[in-house]
């Protein structure tokens, strides 16, 4: 028996006086470099900032399991995995988040809840991509977990195509290959993030990411003062 349900979201939105800034994309993107950058020119106008990463590298409970994963070395379904990391991301938004937001301060994170779907999503059978009704299933399903985190004020989306993404990651050097790091991945992980665009496209902000790093920020700055005039951003 078929059953029809609608619903709607209603994202948890940030209550407090912080500003939240997240930057998503692709591994390859530039997320890291950028969020460096974004927390140094912050600190340069003496703001108190908090530089966070999701999955964390220093959690005691989960980090060692995460690595292991990526690196192949455990094997879990991507779904499972993606349970693995909210559950990281709960605790980091506990202990570090939520704290920094009502101090006030800026919170910059290297990924945020929006990775849940293209990494979810990554390895379905090729066919269910076509299936709008099993994509939005799966979806649907990591999107599930909504209600536990705040959402960024703003999130930047690196554009960066997966064949300029797989050089980067090449050229990287003493840094273990993990499980997403494959041209084939990407491409899957960039219909996600598509899709997120399409859906939910007041939540992003777009940034061509195929630029030098330093148009990149001149662009990521640019686009806060469009969002600041516009009162779409809290004004820091």
């Amino acid at each position: 028996m078929k059953y029809h349900i609608s619903f709607d979201l209603e994202f948890k939105r940030n209550p407090y006086k912080g500003l939240y800034i997240a930057l998503e994309g692709i591994d390859g993107s530039g997320k890291t470099k950028q969020a460096e950058e974004l927390a140094a020119y912050f600190e340069s106008k003496k703001k108190k900032v908090i530089l966070v990463t999701e999955p964390r590298k220093d959690s005691k409970v989960f980090s060692d399991l995460v690595h292991k994963i990526l690196l192949g070395k455990i094997s879990l379904s991507p779904i499972a995995l993606q349970y693995l990391f909210s559950a990281d991301r709960v605790q980091n938004h506990i202990e570090n988040v939520i704290p920094a937001l009502k101090a006030g301060k800026i919170v910059i994170s290297h990924r945020a809840f929006w990775s849940i779907v293209p990494y979810a999503i990554s390895d379905l059978d090729p066919k269910l991509y076509n299936n709008t009704a099993q994509f939005l299933l799966v979806a649907n399903n990591v999107l599930s977990m909504y209600h536990q985190f705040i959402l960024p004020d703003i999130t930047f989306y690196l554009n960066v195509p997966a064949d300029e993404a797989m050089r980067r990651l090449r050229k990287r050097k003493n840094k273990q290959k993990e499980f997403y790091e494959k041209e084939e991945k990407l491409r899957k992980h960039i219909i996600g993030y598509q899709w997120e665009l399409k859906t939910f496209p007041k939540e992003f902000t777009i940034v061509d990411g195929k630029q030098d790093p330093e148009e990149v920020m001149h662009q990521i700055l640019k686009k806060m003062q469009v969002k600041k005039k516009s009162k779409e951003m809290k004004l820091v």
